[in-house]
């Protein structure tokens, strides 16, 4: 199979329905709840990615039994802090920050060593945010490069409750204390800034003591030990990250309608939605119901030939940050001067994305301005584009990968795209959508 997607046709006008993949947010924490619970869990919709299987690997490592069948992957818990492993072991997060850092959270028990490594992306990027906080609870790390993969942790048989501060807004640095405080005796209290609150909703569900109070900013999260998890069954419903790549080829291409079937639009997560209405988009929601406190909904899309440039809120930042790339597609073609600030955090992701993004619109021939933690893009509506375009050197990042797909697919040019298996990390399935659309409709 060709490492290369080239395209040279925009997308033809379409009307369909489509699924996409399994929340991978909600996939990597169901494995890894699953693997505390006691007894046979199930997930339903889990998303086969490599992120995922890299999550189902490494607790069968830890010692925990896994099936996957052809509906839904069982695994079979033994309880908190139930892992049973040999020395010298080694852990593979591949390209996944988000396995790589709430792991971590579950091994603070950890009496022998072990080495978690990731793939170069990975180990480029901070583990100083969990590392740090999961050093109050005793734990021990060593390094070869500080702060950063492979890096090698040993537990603590006496973790008692912290006290942190989580001002980034990660949802990943939040999960990993969480779930540190499974295994830590007391209270674990964390003022953590507003993120994405998947861990929460779980813990909720699964009866772990927890107690949350909302402030403006801050959330303020308690979480005592407990006597244990049940099994449980989980239907995981669609990602809104890989459903917002779909909603800006519908804005962008003419005269075409998309539905979306049954995806998880958390509150913490529909950042792209409100930004994407606000420039004018038409998006809207239908059959809207609640699944084990997420909230899910269907989403419809149409074509919009009016988009608007935006001022966009910070305060909608921490609940769009997977996204931003597909919204600078979106500003590329507004009306005006779009800015979006406080965004350093892009820049931590699987590649530097901020700096990339503006990288591809500057190739598509958009004006930025660009510093280490904003970009202001001036938006052509009528921008079409006739010249080739290379993407690659882009350290595999799959949402640059489809960020480039979608633009050409709408935008014009002849696109070549290099490391086509990129999405395999995220979105297998990406360019069989892709293809399912394209081909015209009934």
């Amino acid at each position: 199979m060709p490492k290369t997607l080239i395209i040279e046709n925009k997308i033809k006008k379409f009307n369909k329905k489509i699924k996409v993949s399994g929340d991978k947010s909600l996939s990597i924490r169901w494995v890894l709840l699953a693997s505390q619970a006691i007894g046979k869990s199930k997930g339903y919709n889990l998303l086969m990615s490599e992120d995922v299987l890299a999550a189902i690997d490494s607790i069968k490592k830890l010692g925990i039994k896994v099936k996957i069948q052809k509906n839904y992957c069982e695994i079979v818990g033994n309880g908190i802090n139930g892992f049973k492993y040999k020395k010298n072991l080694t852990i593979n997060a591949k390209n996944s920050g988000t396995l790589g850092r709430l792991i971590l959270g579950l091994l603070i028990k950890s009496p022998k060593k072990i080495k978690i490594i990731g793939d170069k992306s990975l180990s480029k990027r901070d583990f100083s945010r969990v590392t740090i906080p999961l050093g109050k609870f005793g734990v021990k790390f060593s390094y070869k490069i500080k702060n950063k993969l492979p890096l090698t942790i040993l537990g603590t048989q006496s973790a008692e409750g912290i006290k942190y501060l989580e001002n980034r807004g990660s949802a990943q640095c939040k999960s990993s204390i969480m779930l540190a405080a499974l295994n830590a005796s007391g209270t674990t209290s964390i003022k953590a800034k507003k993120s994405r609150n998947h861990s929460e909703l779980l813990f909720k569900y699964l009866k772990i003591p927890i107690k949350i109070r909302k402030a403006k900013r801050f959330d303020f999260i308690d979480i005592k030990k407990p006597k244990k998890i049940n099994a449980f069954n989980y239907q995981i419903p669609g990602d809104i990250s890989s459903s917002a790549f779909f909603m800006v080829l519908t804005t962008l291409a003419d005269d075409s309608k998309l539905l979306i079937k049954n995806i998880n639009i958390n509150p913490s997560r529909v950042g792209v939605i409100t930004i994407l209405k606000k420039m004018g988009a038409e998006i809207t929601l239908k059959n809207q119901k609640n699944y084990r406190g997420e909230k899910i909904s269907d989403i419809l899309i149409k074509s919009s030939k009016k988009l608007k440039a935006i001022n966009c809120p910070v305060e909608l930042n921490s609940s769009a940050i997977d996204e931003f790339l597909v919204i600078f597609l979106i500003a590329a073609k507004a009306k005006g001067i779009s800015y979006f600030k406080d965004l350093s955090e892009l820049n931590q992701k699987e590649s530097p994305r901020l700096i990339w993004g503006s990288k591809i619109l500057n190739m598509m021939g958009i004006k930025t301005d660009l510093t280490k933690n904003s970009i202001k893009i001036y938006g052509q509506p009528n921008l079409e584009i006739k010249k080739p375009i290379t993407i690659k050197n882009y350290l595999k990042d799959h949402r640059i990968f489809m960020m480039s797909a979608i633009a050409a697919l709408t935008l014009g040019g002849k696109w070549k795209i290099h490391d086509k298996d990129s999405i395999n990390t995220s979105f297998p399935s990406f360019l069989k959508i892709v293809k399912n659309i394209n081909h015209s409709s009934p």
